[in-house]
């Protein structure tokens, strides 16, 4: 009864924070596999602290451990982020609550194995506490990288980066195993405490959760705005009316008339490919759920199918000439994806 206790508030964080996912984003297949890959790196924890306590002072090891957890338990997180599979808020809480709960589940198993007479009152609080410290520390830090992605795909494509960007990402990165290391270091009354916690978390996680939203507005309004008048522009046969358009005629001169045909047949599918992607997740984000008939899905699958066979007829200098204008970034992947299984 003690270990169902103890996993219990565990178990009913992740069903919440599951439920949080109203597009859908993350299987319960890979939300069990990141819930295992949290009790790995509770066990890689263990074992480094097994090697190391023995070695430093109480008080060294209260500042380090918690510093140490997180780095670990971001590891899974970071190779999730660098593979574009955080991208939105949504998607860092839910895979980082997932990542953290697997944690505290094995860490809960840990105490109760090793300590002895634990009423079932402080079987229960303690579950509930080290499971949102754990869940909520991780949710943050994957959304520290979601953004350090991003920018790091805007610096790649030579896009202005705000220095408010930057900032946000590094904080959010340092407050997590900041607060950590508070909790661990300073105790007080358990249930005082607690609420500071939760507090702190719920108040970093709507913080987050708002500044992701100017950032997720900024990447629909302005880019969709420029791919839509971009594309009016390919359609219309006005293509010099637009900066992107007026650099497409430029490099005009540099292929034979039929390779810069494929090239702005290229451009259109993209632009079409995008524009549709992020009309749909917009239609989604306002709550709105039509499904597309059988004609729209077989003409987004043809248009992908077109636009990889493009992709692989383009010589190296069309594409390298072509990259800034085609870029897609995790957010228009992601996008994108949603779309196309949408469409299977």
């Amino acid at each position: 009864m003690s270990f169902v206790a103890a996993l219990l508030p565990v178990a009913i964080y992740i069903f919440v924070v599951y439920k949080l996912d109203k597009f859908s984003l993350l299987s319960v297949r890979r939300l069990l596999l990141l819930v295992l890959c949290g009790m790995g790196t509770a066990l890689a924890c263990y074992g480094i602290f097994w090697l190391t306590d023995p070695l430093l002072p109480e008080r060294a090891s209260e500042l380090l451990d918690p510093i140490v957890e997180e780095a670990v338990k971001a590891l899974p997180l970071l190779i999730l982020a660098r593979h574009k599979k955080i991208v939105f808020f949504i998607d860092s809480v839910i895979c980082g609550a997932a990542v953290g709960g697997g944690f505290s589940i094995l860490e809960n198993i840990f105490y109760l194995l090793m300590s002895e007479g634990m009423s079932m009152g402080t079987v229960l609080f303690r579950g509930l506490e080290v499971a949102l410290i754990h869940m909520g520390c991780s949710a943050i830090i994957a959304a520290g990288l979601m953004f350090a992605v991003r920018l790091a795909e805007r610096r790649r494509a030579r896009l202005d980066i705000k220095t408010k960007d930057c900032l946000m990402a590094a904080f959010l990165l340092v407050a997590a195993p900041a607060l950590h290391v508070f909790h661990n270091s300073f105790h007080f009354n358990p249930l005082i405490q607690y609420i500071f916690v939760f507090g702190s978390m719920a108040g970093l996680l709507v913080w987050t959760y708002t500044y992701d939203g100017d950032m997720i507005h900024r990447w629909l309004d302005k880019g969709l705005d420029k791919q839509v008048s971009l594309l009016r522009s390919i359609n219309e046969g006005h293509l010099g009316e637009t900066k992107t358009g007026s650099f497409l005629v430029s490099v005009k001169e540099s292929f034979p008339p039929e390779v810069f045909f494929d090239i702005i047949c290229f451009v259109q599918l993209h632009v079409s490919l995008s524009v549709a992607a992020k009309s749909r997740f917009m239609m989604r984000e306002a709550g709105i759920d039509l499904p597309l008939d059988d004609a729209q899905k077989e003409q987004y699958l043809s248009q992908y199918k077109e636009y990889n066979t493009l992709e692989k007829t383009l010589g190296q200098s069309a594409r390298m000439t072509i990259a800034p204008v085609v870029k897609f970034y995790p957010a228009d992947r992601k996008a994108l994806e949603d779309l196309l299984a949408e469409c299977r």
